[in-house]
């Protein structure tokens, strides 16, 4: 008799969709059971209100949690940083698989790379965090960018520059590698230029918090998916965020990374910034620390990083803050 098939939660974008897939296949190696995936349309997907109206933070995901909760799935799939930093006691962050490419990236007309966009070039983004780091980068290097606010999907927002809208768009590089589209790319900006979103590049896999046996094996099985170090840096970079009191739709981009001597991992650095979309203002800091070996070290350092931000007037940067 065939084992009853998981139930995993998507949203129902192409990107999702293939993100969904790969972890549903490593999901089915681990438990033996067959996965199927259960197509779920957010708020996020419906609205066409640009995220920093709609609010960002959980617009991606509350209805994959209600799924859960309501047990019309039996676990689902997040991009990490569209996870509000706060996590329900009724559900587990079950997963953290390792981290895709967490850079920003640009497809531009005629092959441009950003350092060779003409003056004034038109460059489409809808993340105010993107916003201020290229203006500001721009601004540094004595030219002049015309940030565009832009919705939609991967081809919807390529599609501006394919019709001649806009000169540039900025998207994340682990979406285009997770459905083979890397090739499209004119630059992969460096993350000295622009810091990713907290949680960028990673994926979340979440499941109810063990109330009965079935629940409890279920995560027990996905745990066999986590990556221990990329969950200790996006733990750094989300307790960053959540010290900021910020959304997921705030200009704030925070980076961790390993420090090593060409053999051993020697320390965590956590690089963090925050800035008015102009790019007139930026506070960028970093700190670096042991590789934390708990979730509360972790903790620890991005929360370390936040209040050194904050004194350095983090907060009036923000424009919207987390409720």
């Amino acid at each position: 008799m065939t084992e009853q098939a998981l139930r995993l939660g998507t949203r129902r974008s192409k990107l999702a969709m293939a993100q969904s897939g790969q972890v549903a296949d490593a999901v089915g190696e681990v438990t033996g059971r067959p996965v199927e995936l259960v197509e779920i349309t957010t708020y996020g997907d419906t609205s066409r209100e640009h995220l920093a109206q709609i609010g960002g933070t959980g617009v991606f995901v509350a209805a994959l949690r209600e799924a859960l909760l309501r047990g019309e799935v039996d676990l689902a799939v997040h991009s990490l940083k569209d996870l509000p930093t706060t996590q329900p006691e009724e559900l587990t962050l079950a997963a953290v698989p390792l981290r895709e490419d967490p850079r920003d990236v640009l497809i531009a007309r005629d092959g441009l790379a950003f350092a060779d966009l003409p003056e004034g070039a038109r460059v489409g983004t809808g993340s105010p965090r993107r916003m201020a780091q290229l203006n500001a980068y721009a601004r540094d290097h004595g030219t002049r960018i015309e940030t565009v606010p832009i919705r939609g999907n991967i081809d919807t927002r390529i599609g501006y520059v394919r019709k001649g809208e806009l000169d540039a768009v900025v998207l994340a590089a682990a979406g285009l590698n997770r459905i083979g589209r890397t090739s499209e790319v004119t630059d992969f900006l460096s993350v000295d230029t622009v810091l990713p979103a907290p949680g960028q590049g990673a994926l979340a896999v979440e499941c109810r918090t063990a109330g009965n046996p079935a629940d409890a094996a279920l995560a027990a099985a996905l745990a066999q998916l986590d990556d221990p170090f990329t969950r200790a840096a996006v733990t750094a970079e989300r307790a960053l965020l959540a010290a900021l009191e910020a959304g997921c739709s705030a200009p704030v981009g925070a980076l961790a990374d390993l420090l090593n001597d060409g053999q051993i991992d020697k320390e965590m650095r956590l690089r963090g910034v925050v800035g008015t979309t102009d790019g007139s203002t930026l506070v960028q800091l970093s700190t670096t620390g042991p590789v934390p070996e708990t979730h509360d070290q972790a903790m620890a350092l991005g929360r370390e990083l936040a209040a050194e931000m904050l004194a350095k007037g983090a907060a009036g940067l923000m424009g919207e803050r987390a409720q």
